[in-house]
């Protein structure tokens, strides 16, 4: 007997008949002799109604009293998911139980809209699964200190899952969506994209980071820190597939990279449409000036990408950096007002037109010409390179967005990962 936690997307919860399919899928599991803890999202498009709701009273919801409300708010989608889901399993003949992350507790600090997860007590979720229940737990929510409701961010059910799967040493985290595992590239871009069998952790860490919508970064970060064996796979197959088959579907964030280094340069190609570039011209080239500069954005909150300072010219540099395309006008009044005068910069421009393309694999670490491979694609496609950002592992771009589909579908290629064109579920 095996302790094993199933997370399920909101497009997997979309219906009472979804739900029904999910209570049938985790109760043959559980009839296999396994203890099942479930983390379910909202059902889709439930957050963005709640908080379009929230929107219409308070069109600036920056205070931190509003945010709290905001997180009392989103956080009841969760509850309705692990209300319905716990009553779909008694209809299939199972004992069942739901939790609101407040009940578990998942402890997180107060953040709110992006809490961070600080311990789990586990008691109550081993006392049911040692009676024979199944267990839900609300996935995107904890709480603080002083007993609010929190919310972990978009993505955050992710992060919930992984999280209880570390804290309670399951033997494996089943994250189920609306696609059959993790592909070389967007198949909605690239037709060709394959399916990989097996990612590993770094590659899936960079993968998340720089733009791929299949798993939120800080659940593969939990992964990695924790070692969580955890495996992409789709809610939309038959629920009565054979379990051993079902456990080997999809894709596996695998921690051996030995085989991965051998078998592929470049494992994948993401890309990031909601980038913007900001640039803060003539500043004084002086030590300190960088901190200035980003240190007055980070004191805004704002999270900063790609960063590029040019030579000095007669004393002055040019300084660029990318920050999320929701952030940018926030950004260049602060860079405006506040920045510009206190630096003596001549002036401030941006780009929210850019977009970032990156290309991603273990084996880059023991081969060379990979970067240079990247560079002539995209130069003998006519797309222009204004940013550059690299690791061992991968090689990032800002280029023009109208360009970014023919960069993908051009990179996708030169680096040998097309295949059969891929078929939508």
């Amino acid at each position: 007997m095996a302790l094993i936690v199933h997370k399920y997307g909101g497009t997997s919860m979309g219906s009472t008949e979804r739900i029904r399919n999910v209570a049938k899928r985790v109760g043959k599991w559980v009839r296999a002799g396994h203890q099942i803890v479930v983390v379910p999202s909202a059902m889709s498009g439930e957050t963005n109604r709640l908080l379009g709701l929230a929107k219409e009273l308070s069109p600036a919801q920056t205070t931190s009293a509003v945010m709290r409300e905001l997180d009392a708010l989103a956080a009841t989608g969760e509850q309705v998911s692990v209300g319905l889901l716990a009553i779909a399993l008694m209809n299939e003949g199972l004992d069942a139980v739901s939790y609101a992350g407040w009940q578990v507790p998942i402890k997180t600090d107060s953040a709110y809209t992006k809490a961070r997860i600080e311990s789990i007590d586990d008691q109550r979720i081993r006392a049911d699964l040692a009676a024979g229940r199944v267990v839900i737990v609300t996935g995107f929510q904890g709480i603080d200190g002083e007993g609010r409701v929190t919310t972990l961010g978009r993505g955050g059910s992710d992060t919930s899952a992984v999280a209880i799967a570390a804290a309670m040493k399951a033997a494996e985290c089943l994250i189920y969506t609306d696609v059959d595992g993790v592909y070389t590239t967007d198949p909605r871009v690239v037709p060709q994209a394959r399916r990989l069998a097996t990612i590993s952790f770094e590659e899936m860490l960079e993968m998340a980071s720089l733009g791929s919508k299949v798993l939120q970064i800080r659940s593969v970060e939990f992964a990695g820190k924790y070692r969580v064996p955890l495996r992409v796979l789709s809610s939309f197959t038959d629920w009565d597939i054979p379990i051993d088959e079902e456990a080997r579907s999809g894709t596996l964030i695998t921690f051996e990279e030995a085989a991965n280094m051998e078998q592929a340069v470049v494992s994948g190609i993401a890309f990031n449409r909601d980038e913007a570039k900001v640039t803060v011209l003539g500043v004084p080239d002086k030590p300190g000036v960088a901190y200035r500069i980003l240190g007055a954005v980070a004191d805004a909150n704002i999270d900063v990408d790609m960063i590029i300072q040019n030579m000095s010219h007669e004393g002055r540099t040019d300084f660029s950096f990318t920050v999320h395309r929701n952030d940018y006008a926030r950004t260049l009044d602060l860079l405006k007002t506040q920045v510009a005068p206190a630096t003596g910069a001549a002036e401030v421009s941006g780009d929210p037109r850019i977009c970032k393309v990156s290309i991603v694999g273990i084996g880059m670490k023991s081969h060379v010409g990979v970067a240079a491979t990247m560079f002539r694609t995209l130069s003998e496609e006519g797309i222009n390179i204004q940013m550059i950002s690299t690791s061992e592992i991968k090689t990032s771009v800002v280029i023009d967005e109208k360009y970014m589909e023919l960069a993908v579908r051009a990179l996708h290629r030169a680096f040998g990962l097309d295949g059969e064109p891929a078929v939508a579920d």
